[in-house]
């Protein structure tokens, strides 16, 4: 996806949240020196999403009428531009645009307990950051079904149009102090830190 050529000025009005919630105290570690929670909320600013916290009610978000971002505080380094390009393409298509990396672990069937083969990765995914949905789909919700991103893209894509979009490296997903380190040694810093 060409993020450049999809807003020519001005990224189109969205809501965004950064998710947190069922997370653990992860969101609140720290990366290049910030709260990974605090890196989130970042990106979101600089991709032009208006930022709401978790506890405003579904209903004001809904009677927004605008594009909603939920941007997982466990992918902090997302970069805004891209972003900001999923949610021009969601607005664009009036799709639900889905950040996703391709697997990259060893996976293994599990069947009654006991390990067995070591499944093909191709054509594998994990979720990751973001979940933007446009105000169609935001409208025929009566809430946030679920804060768990794969969970969402599931019921998502029961009831409509679901894109998934390859992320950056920079947007992967963190499960733990590792991850973090990894993350960090990709090079991207949230803001003021490069």
């Amino acid at each position: 996806m060409d993020h450049d050529d999809l807003y020519d000025d001005e990224p189109p009005p969205s809501l965004g949240i950064v998710v947190d919630d069922d997370r653990g105290s992860l969101p609140y570690h720290l990366v290049h020196g910030e709260a990974l929670v605090a890196a989130a909320a970042w990106a979101l600013g600089e991709a032009g999403v208006t930022l709401v916290d978790q506890s405003v009610p579904w209903a004001s978000v809904r009677d927004s009428g605008e594009t909603l971002v939920l941007h997982d505080s466990l992918c902090p380094l997302t970069p805004p531009d891209f972003i900001a390009a999923c949610v021009a393409r969601s607005v664009a298509d009036d799709v639900a645009v889905v950040g996703v990396r391709p697997v990259t672990d060893t996976v293994k069937q599990v069947t009654d307990d006991l390990v067995g083969a070591t499944l093909d990765r191709e054509g594998l995914l994990v979720v990751c950051s973001p979940v933007v949905l446009p105000p169609s789909a935001v409208a025929s919700l009566d809430s946030l079904p679920t804060t768990d991103f794969t969970e969402l893209v599931v019921l998502l894509r029961e009831r409509g149009d679901v894109v998934l979009v390859e992320a950056p490296s920079g947007a992967m997903r963190v499960t733990s102090d590792d991850d973090v380190r990894v993350l960090e040694a990709l090079g991207q810093e949230p803001l003021g830190q490069a």
